[in-house]
């Protein structure tokens, strides 16, 4: 037979840990180091960092994401000419103040992919055309999304068709690292030289013009492979936030614009055209 008196005596100790475990228990709640930010409980998968919504990328937005900034240039040639870029994220631009401000030629976002159009876009070609500045469209290619024959015609028939009045630049493709996902889009060098060739052969036959191909060297290395098959027939527009274009892709021997910065005065993306304004005006008249 059990001894009443240690039974309780054990009891009583069973209660004092009990207390001891459960206070222990709440101070450690209180006092934890908390876990480094973003950082998932022990066991659970990583979360994932929010992609942007298709149609919201922008020229340039994949450069300063992979490169970053390696500087600005010092000083202005006088056989370059001052250029910007714009897409729906800067809204309605001021055009008088830009074209004050020295800048005399345009490029406008028209389309991404094939289902997007840039609201302001009317606003912003045909201002950038109104205060005297020569002005084209660019077009942000998603090769995941559809064949780049389908994304030229979708360009061409919505802003990024082409006049020969010398006011009007040839479309530009933008190709460059992916916001959406992978930087190659999923696709081999191979696949992605495909994809440029039947794009850029698409525009022309459209449009009667070659299209400016905007990209980076270090994306068109990675996803292409530098081939050096595009150089002969199309002009390069290199981006490249330093002091100078840097190295160059393949096959290309010049730039003919060369995107600088991401955040120059009265709106960010500023550009230089490799020549004087002439230049720019023979470009436009083909």
């Amino acid at each position: 037979m059990r001894n009443p008196t240690a039974v309780a005596d054990g009891r009583i100790r069973m209660l004092a840990t009990g207390g001891f475990l459960a206070a222990l228990s709440l101070l450690s709640s209180l006092y934890a180091v908390p876990s480094s930010a973003g950082e998932p409980p022990p066991g659970e998968p990583p979360v994932a960092e929010e992609s942007p919504a298709r149609g919201s990328a922008y020229m340039g937005m994949g450069v300063l994401a992979h490169e970053g900034v390696q500087g600005r240039p010092t000083g202005t040639r006088a056989a370059q000419t001052e250029g910007v870029d714009v897409s729906s994220h800067q809204g309605d631009v001021d055009w008088p103040a830009l074209w004050k401000s020295g800048v005399k030629w345009a490029y406008v976002k028209a389309t991404e992919g094939t289902s997007y159009q840039n609201p302001e876009y009317g606003q912003q070609y045909d201002g950038s055309h109104d205060v005297g500045m020569i002005r084209g469209a660019y077009h942000f290619a998603t090769p995941d999304s559809s064949s780049g024959t389908a994304q030229a015609d979708y360009f061409a028939d919505h802003g990024g068709a082409w006049t020969k009045d010398g006011r009007t630049l040839p479309g530009v493709l933008d190709i460059e690292w992916n916001p959406y996902g992978s930087a190659c889009y999923g696709k081999t060098p191979s696949q992605m030289v495909s994809w440029v060739r039947d794009f850029t052969e698409r525009y022309r036959a459209r449009t009667g013009r070659a299209a400016v191909v905007y990209t980076s060297t270090n994306w068109w290395k990675q996803c292409t492979g530098d081939h050096a098959g595009f150089g002969a027939a199309n002009p390069l527009w290199i981006a490249r936030y330093a002091d100078s274009p840097g190295p160059l892709p393949a096959g290309w021997a010049y730039h003919t614009m060369w995107q600088y910065t991401s955040t120059g005065p009265i709106v960010g993306d500023h550009d230089r055209f490799n020549g004087t304004l002439e230049q720019v005006t023979a470009l436009a008249e083909g």
